[in-house]
């Protein structure tokens, strides 16, 4: 299976959930359905179909630099590659809920290129009380990613300036955390970065792909 769920797997990740909000996955997927979907956005890039990225949601949806430098596209199931990541999120969804009970309703996620200088400065996926993004993946499509390239992803504390961990976005590495918890960022690329962001939402919305930007 392209999801490298195994038993003991899926109780570390629950158990780091429950303890500190946050885990790091090596290996979690599949270098073999990394390249595809690498692949593809490496053709959306060539093609000029990847978007600026916003920040903010609704009418209060803005494109900002200052904060936030990336370019994405929203998976919705147009490619094998895609539909096949889908299914193995839909089957994690299915397991964050009979653990733990957060009524997990649907999974969205979008490709997100970051290029040499790109960033994002911290921020929180969702707010307290939202009952919106309650749980945050972020693959990684990187092969062969060097420790001097920049583009980690840091996770702190959910008060103050405390470092809870600096995660280098290698191929198959999946980062998980509790979206109104864990505050995060991307530090700058020195090297092109290209990723999976995604969210398990719970909400009343009807169907399966949300666009956010909406």
């Amino acid at each position: 299976m392209p999801l490298k769920l195994t038993p003991n797997t899926l109780n570390e990740l629950l158990d780091a959930l429950v303890e500190q909000g946050w885990y790091e996955w090596p290996n979690a997927v599949t270098d073999s359905l990394c390249e595809q979907l690498l692949a593809e956005v490496e053709t959306y890039d060539a093609q000029g179909d990847l978007q600026k990225a916003g920040i903010g949601r609704g009418d209060i949806h803005q494109i900002n630099e200052s904060i936030r430098r990336d370019q994405i596209k929203w998976l919705n199931g147009a490619t094998d590659a895609q539909q096949l990541y889908l299914a193995q999120m839909a089957e994690l969804r299915c397991q964050l809920n009979r653990a733990l009970f957060l009524g997990l309703f649907e999974y969205e996620c979008h490709f997100a290129l970051y290029k040499r200088g790109d960033f994002y400065k911290k921020h929180f996926d969702s707010f307290r009380g939202r009952a919106n993004r309650m749980v945050t993946t972020v693959l990684y499509l990187n092969p062969n990613w060097q420790p001097n390239w920049g583009g980690e992803l840091v996770l702190y504390a959910e008060e103050g300036d405390e470092k809870l961990a600096v995660i280098l976005p290698e191929m198959g590495k999946m980062a998980v955390f509790m979206s109104e918890w864990i505050p995060h960022e991307v530090l700058p690329a020195q090297h092109e970065r290209v990723s999976i962001a995604g969210w398990f939402r719970c909400n009343t919305s009807i169907g399966g792909y949300v666009d956010p930007a909406k």
